[in-house]
């Protein structure tokens, strides 16, 4: 694979930096990426294969990656398309597993165990050595032009630092073998495993930026209900977890999906609390359901973000901001905007957390009399009581938009082929 060969505008994008005071993620030295890339470690890719070697294996050296065109990674050695039945083990046999698994004869107290179960488990691990890649430190991974795509990979940062990511539109990864789990919630769930993009285990200094994320042409209800549940095949679009910190989540396009972002992973891990501060702004939801995002213990700023729902959506709106355990989320000046009668009140929704400090947001209106007070509208409606005492106030932000403006802004400059 040679140095890359890329126009002088691309180039430069290649080599950009995070703005100073640009969200969490210019804290500190702030997010370089791979900016300070010799010669020999800038390259273009346009398959899996020239993509996974630019990388080096987690390789931490400084290092610029221009995708180019189309990269699937559900492709053999050849870079020929495979599909579930390229990694299903020898001893999975979908219609067994329906049969021994039906609530109606295992039940729902117990989860799901045995051969067939141990064979499930075979076969989406062997997906998952295909899909999965760990990005190591001081990298940036660009897409050329307007059509950079990568289809079906699950892209981890863990324990790693100084990432940036742009002008990429991700398909989110499909999992051909979920977990039938009857014990989660009242009736069981469907399961699967591979978040599209996630930033984890204390990284930090991750810039996420002008990308599209979405489903692609595989959506979960195309698939039908088993066992009276959605047969779920995806998992998160953008999560943050396990102690990872100051990340900027600007200009992204997040849409057609169900679980999209979630910080932090576990009321249990207390040790999340005094990380996970992320910055989420300008970005585009448009037919989400949840998790816009969901936090735990993190300090997250959310600001000037574009939520867009159609009531015909595959996509049932749910809530945008979810307070979860310690979770201190500053909300500003979001516009939410559905195209039927809401509850405003719906907006937010408590899970387990106590507080979060939000105004100017503006929910089906134009003008400052749709500016809507959302934590007086969940009150209102709700045994649970939140309050505004997050306990911090944003310093790493560079301009705070009115809402009125947020509409036309995110739409114009939100996704890829966007950035001036």
């Amino acid at each position: 694979m040679g140095i890359a060969s890329v126009s002088s505008a691309s180039s430069n994008l290649g080599s950009e930096v995070l703005a100073p005071k640009d969200g969490w993620a210019a804290y500190g030295t702030g997010t370089t990426g791979g900016a300070a890339a010799d010669a020999s470690h800038v390259f273009t890719v346009t398959n899996k294969a020239q993509l996974l070697k630019a990388l080096g294996n987690k390789d931490n050296t400084s290092k610029i990656i221009y995708v180019k065109g189309t990269i699937d990674f559900n492709v053999d050695s050849n870079n020929d398309p495979v599909g579930p039945d390229y990694y299903a083990d020898p001893a999975y046999d979908f219609n067994a597993y329906l049969e021994a698994y039906n609530p109606e004869v295992w039940g729902y107290d117990n989860e799901v165990s045995g051969p067939l179960e141990d064979a499930r488990a075979r076969s989406a691990q062997n997906q998952k050595k295909q899909i999965v890649v760990n990005i190591g430190s001081n990298t940036s991974i660009i897409g050329l032009g307007d059509d950079a795509k990568i289809i079906g990979g699950s892209f981890i940062m863990s324990g790693v630092e100084n990432i940036i990511i742009r002008n990429i539109e991700f398909e989110a990864p499909v999992d051909f073998f979920p977990q039938w789990d009857p014990t989660d919630g009242e009736f069981g769930e469907w399961n699967s495993e591979y978040d599209n993009v996630t930033v984890t285990n204390n990284s930090h200094n991750i810039w996420i930026d002008h990308n599209k994320f979405t489903d692609g042409e595989h959506h979960d209800e195309d698939s039908g209900k088993l066992f009276g549940r959605t047969y779920q095949q995806h998992d998160g679009l953008l999560d943050v977890t396990n102690g990872a910190d100051y990340v900027t989540i600007s200009y992204n396009v997040l849409e057609d999906h169900d679980k999209t972002s979630l910080i932090g992973s576990s009321d249990s891990r207390r040790t999340d609390d005094g990380h996970l501060k992320v910055t989420i702004h300008h970005n585009y939801y448009k037919n989400v359901t949840q998790r816009l995002p969901r936090v735990r213990y993190g300090q997250v700023h959310v600001y000037n973000n574009y939520y867009e729902f159609n009531k015909d959506s595959d996509n049932k709106f749910d809530y945008a901001l979810g307070v979860g355990m310690n979770s201190k989320i500053y909300a500003e000046n979001n516009y939410f905007n559905f195209n039927y009668d809401v509850d405003p009140g719906q907006i937010i929704k408590d899970w387990k957390g106590t507080s979060i400090y939000e105004s100017g947001s503006f929910v089906n209106g134009k003008s400052s009399a749709n500016e809507v007070d959302l934590v007086e509208a969940f009150n209102q409606t709700h045994t649970v009581q939140l309050n505004e005492n997050v306990g911090w106030e944003p310093s790493l932000f560079t301009k705070i938009d009115p809402t009125q403006a947020v509409p036309a802004l995110v739409k114009a400059k939100a996704g890829t082929g966007k950035i001036k």
